[in-house]
């Protein structure tokens, strides 16, 4: 097995150590839930700090122009775009990701007909919108069995929603694969970027993807509740009728007119006033990743996360992810019966993870500020909660409302 040593080494050779400096990490805590809210970067705060006391305070309403603030969802757009390896005209940072899927299934609907399929045990909300979208549009809703590809889709589905990294299992979808069969029987995939933006080394233009929507806060260190994005290939856009068409998403929209005219461009996904404070911090956040190679990236989540798995098979439990060694997203998950109240215990080492009913711990790895020795140390607390039995107290056994 890994000594701490060798962690060590391996942190002195990293090609990303120098990243973990841009972070505001907490002193004394290894955090590995970036999968669910990042460690703030501090250009993040420092950014949300200007908008506020400068932009916002001293410049006001003139900021609209002034500050950029009415392109900011553009040029955030374009810098997430290099992100996901699609055009910078083909990205725009707006709304929550259950909204964008909403416009996007609901428009791809209206274009196409047709009904709507999303996989049991996909992240919740990507089930509850669509059975919403589905009540709205009279479209029938398929709910198939995890891991269907397009090609075994009911017949006339015409929509369908795939994350690209499970919330649960850490799986990566087969890109490619799932869009070569979605083109050959004229299906739509709106792909769920959430766990895999900042993390996977994302090429969605050279695999054929066309449509995708992701989150800010996870990977991309946004804030709580950071501003989503949206992607739709250009040759796209002026085939779909935005569904919620605000006045911002109007070709003139400072023309008050009372009749609506889309946009050509990826602004007509825009609705409504953006929120400036939020995506000034998301903004800040993605800076982390200037100059990052996303390969990279990816790769070193794998290896951290194999330091976790090592343990885990040392200590007799289950993983409910790709195994060593494999490709997976930037979380690994192991089952417990007590996971709960492990993960508190653990919580209460300074060494943050989280749990997923009914039995599944959840450890996360931003490979740009978890280090090797991080994870090593959290591997042997880990082991000394299991095995001295730690969790057995009523703190950590008893539950909290976010577990």
């Amino acid at each position: 097995m890994l000594t701490r040593e060798a962690c060590e080494a391996l942190d002195r050779n990293d090609p990303l150590k120098d990243k973990r400096d841009l972070f505001a990490l907490p002193d004394g805590e290894i955090y590995l839930d970036g999968n669910s809210l990042g460690v703030p970067p501090k250009a993040a705060l420092a950014r949300l700090q200007h908008a506020a006391e400068t932009e916002w305070a001293k410049g006001l309403i003139r900021s609209w122009n002034d500050a950029g603030w009415m392109d900011l969802p553009l040029t955030l757009g374009a810098k997430l775009a290099r992100l996901v390896g699609v055009e910078p005209q083909e990205v725009i940072a707006v709304d929550t990701v259950t909204i964008n899927l909403f416009k996007l299934a609901t428009a791809l609907l209206a274009r196409d007909g047709g009904a709507i399929a999303t996989e049991a045990g996909e992240f919740p909300t990507d089930n509850h919108v669509m059975e919403g979208v589905a009540r709205i549009t009279g479209a029938p809703m398929h709910r198939v069995a995890p891991n269907t590809r397009p090609a075994d889709l009911p017949e006339g589905v015409t929509v369908f929603i795939k994350s690209a990294v499970h919330y649960k299992s850490a799986e990566i979808a087969d890109f490619e694969g799932y869009e070569a069969e979605a083109k050959a029987r004229g299906l739509n995939i709106i792909w769920d970027l959430s766990h895999a933006t900042g993390l996977v080394d994302l090429k969605l233009k050279a695999w054929g993807a066309r449509y995708a929507v992701g989150c800010g806060y996870k990977f991309l260190s946004g804030g709580p509740g950071a501003p989503a994005f949206l992607y739709c290939a250009e040759d796209q856009i002026g085939t779909l009728e935005h569904p919620v068409s605000g006045w911002l998403g109007h070709k003139r929209p400072f023309g008050f007119e009372d009749a609506y005219e889309p946009d050509d461009s990826i602004v007509r996904w825009r609705t409504s006033s953006p929120s400036i404070l939020a995506l000034s911090a998301l903004d800040g956040a993605v800076s982390a990743y200037d100059g990052v190679d996303m390969a990279q990236v990816e790769k070193k989540a794998i290896a951290l996360g194999d330091i976790l798995l090592e343990k885990a098979e040392a200590l007799g439990l289950e993983h409910a992810c790709p195994g060593r060694g494999q490709r997976r997203g930037g979380h690994v998950v192991l089952r417990h019966e007590q996971g709960y109240a492990i993960v508190q215990a653990l919580i209460a080492r300074g060494i943050i993870g989280d749990f997923r009913a009914p039995d599944l711990m959840r450890f996360g790895f931003n490979p740009l500020y978890n280090s090797y020795a991080d994870v090593f140390d959290a591997a042997e607390a880990l082991a000394d909660v299991i095995e001295t039995r730690a969790w057995d107290a009523p703190e950590f056994l008893a539950r909290k409302a976010v577990t």
